[in-house]
């Protein structure tokens, strides 16, 4: 049986609440909506599409019917690079966590070919505007294609450390990097959120030749009067970037070793360009740390 646009319109429905659901939100409409409208399956290629099962490698997806693709699965869209559509409860979880609001401005970095760049679309309204920055033009390419119709967003092929360029209400990430790019703190607008994956690349490969984080978390920062707050999205591992926001091998040592002994439940601030205290930091890098204290304490 093969679902007709009816069909796929309740099969839509109940993969948003079942998303919403397996990360404890029940009361976030707004985003249940946007994940019961935008069609998955506009934004991974046509059948037949390949499922990530992580270390495990890539298999194929027997089904060619859009309703498979409504479930908590990663489907490659550059298996080759170990790149995927990433875990739909995971962006639930950070999207909520985001409150993006209507007619807010959000630069979403590493955006793929744009299927939660259309999910943030959605919850920023046609007041809204969203820029949408990919590295990789074979992403970039197709992410414009699907977000044409779109006219609150904007989709740039460059280097996701150098964007935004303007002052923004939300960063959101995803890529994992060693350390945050400038420009995802400095053009926050007060009260702004920055939303990244925080990781440390494995050693070794995956099946294919994706690099993805060893250890990884997902923070949330916000710009207040005081600094920076931060806090703990909990684990998370995405492909890793390369260059400007990968550490030295000494600052990679330490951001190993802060993993390795916990307590990221308890980080409170990101400091920023500022001297931290080494007996109240989780970690501290070239030019910022991650501190067991509020802002501005």
């Amino acid at each position: 049986m093969v679902f007709d646009e009816s069909g796929l319109a309740i099969v839509r429905r109940a993969y948003a609440r079942q998303m919403l659901a397996l990360v404890g939100v029940e009361d976030d409409i707004r985003l249940e909506n946007a994940f019961a409208v935008v069609k998955r399956e506009n934004f991974v290629g046509p059948p037949p599409w390949i499922m990530s099962r992580g270390a495990a490698g890539y298999r194929d997806l027997a089904a060619t019917d859009p309703a498979i693709l409504y479930q908590d699965i990663l489907v490659a869209l550059s298996p080759e690079r170990g790149v995927n559509n990433g875990s739909p409860s995971l962006h639930a979880h950070w999207l909520h966590a985001a409150q993006l609001r209507e007619g807010e401005s959000v630069a979403h970095i590493g955006c793929g070919t744009g299927y939660y760049t259309a999910l943030i679309a959605e919850l920023v309204g046609p007041s809204g505007t969203v820029l949408a920055v990919e590295f990789d033009p074979a992403l970039a390419s197709p992410a414009a294609e699907n977000l044409a119709d779109r006219p609150n967003v904007t989709v740039v092929c460059g280097d996701g450390a150098a964007w935004p360029q303007e002052p923004v209400d939300c960063v959101y990430v995803n890529f994992s990097v060693e350390r945050p790019a400038a420009a995802w703190l400095e053009r926050l607008k007060p009260g702004g959120r920055l939303i990244f994956p925080l990781g440390v690349p494995n050693a070794k490969r995956t099946a294919r030749r994706g690099r993805h984080a060893l250890y990884g978390l997902g923070l949330l920062i916000e710009r207040v009067a005081a600094g920076f707050s931060a806090r703990s999205l909990g684990n998370a591992f995405f492909v890793c970037a390369e260059g400007e926001l990968a550490a030295e091998k000494d600052e990679r040592a330490a951001l190993v070793a802060a993993f390795e002994k916990g307590g990221t439940e308890f980080i409170r601030s990101l400091r920023w360009q500022e001297p931290p205290s080494p007996e109240r930091s989780w970690f501290i890098g070239s030019g910022w740390s991650l501190s067991y204290d509020e802002p501005g304490q």
